[in-house]
């Protein structure tokens, strides 16, 4: 079984910038995807960006493109998302979580493990 441990958010203004951890620990195999989902109270969780753990295959969602940077470190088997240009609607908790194959990298479904979520705050 694969734990996984985010950490990294905070309250930030508008136009400021976060970088978001995740922890992966428990599981031998060293290539596998990897994702950050978020999510708003009463609001589906939501795909923003996957890689595969050799930092091949990124995807974004289109409201990270040119703002987020998803990356990975094999050594440290931390997986990151570096944000920038905050918005008050980038506010939500973020989520990791890992996958061994997917059809669709935003499908919440296709995942087998999940952090417990860290808090991003965005003020205006």
């Amino acid at each position: 079984e694969i734990h996984l441990a985010e950490s990294g958010g905070g309250s930030v203004q508008a136009g400021g910038s976060l970088k978001l951890s995740c922890v992966a620990s428990g599981y031998n195999a060293s290539r596998y995807y990897m994702s950050w989902f978020r999510q708003v109270p009463g609001e589906e969780r939501e795909g923003v960006a996957s890689i595969y753990t050799d930092n091949t295959r990124r995807n974004y969602a289109d409201f990270a493109k040119g703002r987020f940077i998803i990356s990975h470190d094999n050594a440290k088997n931390t997986l990151y998302l570096e944000m920038n240009s905050l918005r008050p609607e980038d506010t939500a908790v973020y989520y990791c979580a890992v996958s061994f194959g997917f059809r669709n990298w935003y499908s919440r479904i296709e995942y087998n493990y999940w952090g417990q979520g860290t808090q991003v705050t965005v003020s205006s």
